[in-house]
């Protein structure tokens, strides 16, 4: 389905750029078949792009493009098809308007503090473990107290922070991070007044400090 006289474009010029797009919106769509994908144009011209990841915790990438308007909302699945047979120009119709559909505030581009960096391979054990839980749960999945558990505490000199399991699970399921990290490799706590940051090697998960955030559905 075509959007209004064409005006809702993605334009996404280099091939590489459009493949990381991709796949963010298809492991969207592992975790929900009807997943959107939230984009937005950023202080820096660079573009946003922004899943619920069903954890009460958003994902989220940078690639470089451009977007008409400056922030959209649209099917994942219908981007990336879109995306995939999209001309070498990379400008494509993103789909049916689903702005309806994203109920949630976004976390602001700036303000975040880093708190200090942690071991990817610590992340990706717990992440490990949390999945091997979950499983065990069957078709109910990981039961609230789970995802709530603080699996790692995080300090700095601008504060304290735990990471609960969702967000180790999150990372896990967006695959940002790899299945056997480089030694050495760190993921980045970042704090915000209202918002947790982990930004890890291929994209960042946020999580809503003192509560869920309103995510989708």
């Amino acid at each position: 389905m075509t959007s209004p006289q064409g005006e809702r474009r993605v334009q996404i010029a280099d091939p590489a750029q459009r493949h990381d797009l991709i796949v963010l919106a298809e492991r969207a769509r592992l975790l929900d078949e009807s997943a959107v994908i939230r984009l937005r144009t950023r202080a820096d011209a660079l573009l946003g792009a922004w899943v619920a990841t069903g954890f009460d915790v958003l994902a989220g990438r940078v690639v470089e493009g451009t977007v008409r308007p400056a922030d959209l909302t649209c099917a994942a699945d219908q981007l990336a098809a879109a995306l995939r047979t999209a001309d070498p120009s990379g400008s494509v119709d993103p789909g049916y308007p689903m702005d309806s559909a994203w109920r949630g505030a976004l976390p602001a581009e700036t303000g975040f503090v880093h708190l200090d960096d942690v071991p990817a391979t610590v992340l990706a054990q717990l992440a490990r473990s949390g999945a091997d839980l979950s499983r065990e749960q069957g078709a109910h999945g990981p039961p609230a107290s789970l995802l709530e558990q603080e699996v790692l505490h995080v300090s700095g000199d601008a504060g304290e922070v735990g990471i609960p399991m969702r967000c180790a699970l999150a990372l896990a399921a967006m695959r940002f991070l790899p299945d056997e990290p480089d030694a050495g490799e760190v993921v980045r706590v970042r704090i915000s007044p209202a918002w947790l940051r982990i930004d890890a090697r291929y994209g960042s998960v946020f999580r809503r400090r003192g509560g869920a955030a309103l995510l989708l559905r």
